[in-house]
């Protein structure tokens, strides 16, 4: 399957973020376009389109907003969610970096069309130069009439903040993203009710990932048969991924949803010469991880559910055979006791015991009943946490079961009398896992 890119199509050029830069391929052309359509159309393209969120959820953009209530009397809001955190995805960092001018159109449609006359940019607090990028690029896109008031001469009034997260992961879930911009502890809000109705101040607010609105211009500018004619029946459209790990190219790669995980390999040059793929995540830790069989699976939604695992946020991590199974899930592991934010008791304790259990056997001192307890604790936190950081902490070690339980068995004081049975008990939430 060949590479499509578009978000990315002009990064060799050392002014793409800027008005100048973004003007000379056809930056702005789809906000003229979008200021003399109705808003509620443009909704209606997104919607035909098929775009999905691309934070990892996968929710249909043009359904979520159309549930901004209209009428209400209230001030609504677009929140951008730029706290990319999880471990192994980065992409929404060099869009923010590279691509700025089509994340700024985006977020000018959007607001359009949910009748938001305020639209914030929430961007993880540890990387200033992204901070610093968008800064400029909206300083820029004032200057240049594309913010401010009466944009275009078409009446319409919009300002964006850039504001720099708090620094923790559990910022990227969308409720505890507005308890932070507001000034508060971020954590998650219970819901109902969702932001749609009462998020950022108590009032209606859309909340999407950095590549979702990015794609909104392209989508306006061409049409939604074009973006709809790229991708697969469920999963519609063009996708960044990044691969990262042990391949001879790490990289981004922009291509149409349902490209395979062999052709990505291809694209990024194959597993580093001279060793062997042992396994791989297709989008995040977040996400059951895969092995060499699964390589032709499709990278959709669809087509990652049907081998049991999730497409997230489409950032693969490829693993070698030189990778201990047991130390990469501790790793990840040691990330998620230490971001969860202590407000549910399923992932407060839940990670810390799932932590330990698996130190004990990746320093080789565990017990057999360990693997056991280990399934039991995930069972109980997955779906019973406040959010989906207890669901993601509960997913990598059943998942590993799966295909590398000699690896965990050899980590107990009777690994020679090892009998256990792979987690098959466990279902993962909207997942197979046969």
């Amino acid at each position: 399957m060949p590479l499509t890119p578009n978000l990315t199509a002009h990064w060799d050029e050392p002014d793409s973020y800027t008005v100048a830069g973004y003007e000379r391929h056809h930056g702005y052309e789809a906000l003229r376009k979008a200021l003399e359509m109705d808003p509620d159309d443009i909704i209606g393209v997104v919607k035909d389109s098929g775009l999905r969120g691309r934070g990892g959820a996968g929710f249909p953009t043009g359904l979520k907003w159309s549930f901004v209530p209209q009428g209400d009397g209230k001030p609504h809001y677009l929140v951008v969610n730029g706290d990319e955190s999880e471990p192994g995805a980065c992409k929404d960092l060099p869009l923010m970096l590279a691509s700025s001018q089509h994340l700024i159109e985006g977020m000018i449609i959007t607001s359009y069309a949910i009748r938001a006359n305020h639209a914030f940019l929430y961007i993880r607090g540890e990387v200033p130069h992204v901070i610093r990028r968008m800064h400029e690029a909206v300083r820029d896109a004032y200057k240049a009439g594309y913010l401010g008031k009466n944009i275009l001469g078409s009446g319409y009034d919009l300002e964006i903040t850039v504001h720099a997260g708090a620094g923790a992961y559990i910022c990227g879930e969308e409720t505890a993203l507005l308890s932070s911009l507001e000034g508060m502890r971020g954590q998650p809000r219970l819901k109902p009710p969702f932001p749609a109705v009462a998020g950022l101040y108590a009032c209606p607010t859309v909340v999407n990932n950095v590549e979702t609105i990015s794609s909104v211009p392209a989508i306006l500018r061409n049409g939604a048969d074009w973006y709809s004619s790229f991708g697969t029946e469920k999963s519609k459209g063009i996708k960044v991924f990044s691969v990262a790990g042990h391949v001879n190219n790490p990289g981004i790669f922009e291509a149409p949803l349902g490209i395979t995980m062999r052709e990505l390999l291809g694209y990024a040059g194959g597993i580093r010469d001279g060793h062997d793929l042992k396994f791989f995540v297709p989008g995040g830790s977040s996400v059951p991880l895969l092995t060499e069989e699964h390589l032709d699976a499709e990278l959709s939604y669809e087509g990652m559910e049907a081998v049991g695992t999730m497409l997230g946020t489409a950032t693969p991590m490829v693993f070698d055979e030189t990778v201990s199974v047991v130390r990469a899930i501790t790793g990840w592991l040691d990330f998620y006791k230490h971001e969860s934010c202590g407000k549910c008791t399923p992932c407060r304790e839940g990670t810390w015991w799932i932590d330990q259990l698996l130190h004990s056997l990746q320093d080789g001192t565990g017990k057999m009943e360990d693997l056991k307890q280990l399934e039991d604790l995930c069972a109980q936190i997955l779906g019973r946490s406040f959010c989906a950081l207890g669901d993601a902490a509960a997913t990598p070690y059943p998942a590993a079961m799966k295909f590398f339980a000699g690896e965990f068995e050899a980590g107990t004081h009777t690994s020679a009398n090892a009998q256990f049975n792979p987690a098959a008990s466990i279902v993962f939430p909207g997942v197979t896992t046969s």
